[in-house]
């Protein structure tokens, strides 16, 4: 009989502390920083950051259910865009993926490019919500 209390005790708290070290990470402000590419070529100057919490968690959002496809990318100009995620607290350190950004010829959606690997084509709706928050400004203009 003590032993199943100490067992149960032991593992209620080893839930707990499991349970309150991942929210913390998830919980952890965010911001992302955007560049905009300056000329044909491959240079980038900083241009945006959003900080608001909403604004990031959206965007991993829309990012997150995207429809990624494992593909060679090799793009005939530079991203217009890229940006990355950056955590507000400078002890936690997480490796900072790159995301590239094309806008299609029709300006009605955007390709975005992760870390390099991975490709997606989002539809009109996320393409113009992520590029509202990210840029600013509606998408076609």
């Amino acid at each position: 009989m003590k032993f199943t209390k100490y067992f149960l005790l032991l593992f209620a708290l080893i839930l707990l502390v499991m349970t309150g070290c991942s929210i913390g990470i998830e919980n952890e402000k965010q911001n992302i920083k955007v560049q905009q590419c300056i000329g044909n070529e491959n240079n980038y100057e900083d241009f945006n950051e959003i900080t608001n919490n909403g604004q990031v968690r959206k965007v991993k959002k829309i990012l997150d259910k995207a429809n990624w496809e494992n593909v060679k990318v090799d793009m005939t100009r530079p991203a217009d865009y890229r940006f990355i995620f950056q955590f507000k607290n400078p002890k936690i350190e997480a490796k900072a993926v790159l995301y590239e950004l094309w806008i299609s010829p029709n300006k009605d959606k955007v390709e975005v490019v992760r870390g390099g690997r991975e490709y997606v084509q989002l539809s009109k709706e996320d393409s113009s919500s992520l590029f509202e928050i990210l840029i600013g400004e509606k998408l076609g203009r």
